[in-house]
């Protein structure tokens, strides 16, 4: 095993790979970490592999990659409190691995990989497996070392000859394609043809590191949306939601709406619509500006049409709209819509 230093950068994913082709838009949310390898050799000097962990939702996971352990000391985030309790119960994190999904894996990135973090106890060390983002976290948190493996580093990194580990995965200013006519920021996929595109899986039980919502899981049947509960009795909640920028919506009054059909609610569930602002903050701690749903009755019901409305102020950076599940059953959504529209896009 080879140990890597973490190297954060502030640059998402670039519009264009390097063989001029287009990347989809939703990979632009892709945050470059860069691992490097902690002791340079006299011949070959650093390695570096790049490492492209997804922003949406997890913007605090990638602010503690920048900061030394230390710093956690006089911080009460779950991180840190978590790492202090293991502390506390005589269990050390002693090292996160970051392993690719299988051999031949074209690169590193939030959906190829998953970290394996040690936990070295008094009867020996015991793995669990976590996703890259939260795995990196924990070790920046807990000042353990990041590994990855010897025969990776060989396939993947790339040798730096100086100390700017960002410089080889960065192109430079003068190669950069012209800039593409500015992004609008208008809901995605609403009608689901291109399965979950622009749509994510979340929930209350992303802190353990597991994917959000390890209780229930998310898939498109024909046209349609579900979120199912995958075990009788499933822990937390989740929501299957969208992200966009405010911009085009301040000022106005934003009300999603869309058909949903449930099958053996236990709990609650609808839809869900949710206004935040403050852009210099983490994504978890951004306050909520306004938010409201609309629920569905426990049991069963046939397709119905659902909204809620939520004023959009100035300050707003973010909406997230969507549906959520909590307990065991299945609810679909068909026929999303999000108005107004943002100014000047065709209907």
């Amino acid at each position: 095993m080879t140990t890597v230093r973490i190297v954060l950068s502030h640059h998402n994913r670039p519009a264009r790979d390097p063989d001029g082709s287009d990347v989809p838009d939703w990979r632009l949310h892709e945050r470059l970490v860069v691992l490097a390898d902690d002791v340079p050799t006299k011949d070959r000097g650093h390695r570096a592999v790049p490492l492209w962990l997804r922003v949406y939702g997890d913007k605090e996971l990638l602010s503690r990659l920048g900061r030394p352990a230390a710093d956690a000391e006089g911080t009460s985030g779950l991180l840190e409190t978590a790492v202090r309790l293991l502390r506390t119960a005589g269990t050390e994190v002693s090292a996160v691995d970051i392993e690719p999904a299988c051999d031949d894996v074209p690169e590193l990135r939030w959906d190829t990989v998953t970290a394996r973090v040690g936990l070295a106890t008094a009867t020996g060390t015991r793995p669990f497996t976590a996703s890259a983002k939260y795995g990196l976290a924990l070790a920046a948190v807990a000042g353990a070392p990041v590994r990855v493996a010897d025969k990776v580093m060989d396939r993947l990194a790339v040798p730096v000859p100086g100390e700017d580990m960002l410089a080889p995965f960065l192109p430079p200013a003068d190669a950069r394609p012209p800039d593409r006519p500015a992004r609008r920021f208008e809901p995605r996929n609403m009608a689901f043809t291109d399965g979950l595109d622009y749509w994510e899986l979340a929930g209350s039980l992303s802190d353990d590191g597991q994917p959000a919502g390890q209780d229930y899981s998310c898939t498109v049947a024909g046209q349609a949306a579900v979120l199912a509960a995958t075990v009788p009795e499933p822990a937390g909640s989740a929501v299957l939601v969208q992200a966009i920028y405010a911009d085009d919506y301040r000022g106005h009054t934003v009300t999603f709406r869309g058909q949903l059909r449930t099958t053996g609610l236990a709990g609650q569930a609808g839809l869900h619509l949710a206004v935040s602002g403050l852009a210099s903050e983490s994504m978890a701690t951004r306050p909520l500006l306004g938010h409201g749903s609309s629920l569905t009755a426990a049991g069963s019901s046939d397709w119905a049409w659902h909204e809620v409305t939520v004023p959009v102020p100035g300050e707003a950076t973010a909406i997230r709209f969507g549906i959520s599940l909590a307990g065991r059953g299945r609810i679909e959504l068909r026929g999303a819509e999000l108005s107004p529209a943002p100014p000047g896009t065709r209907e």
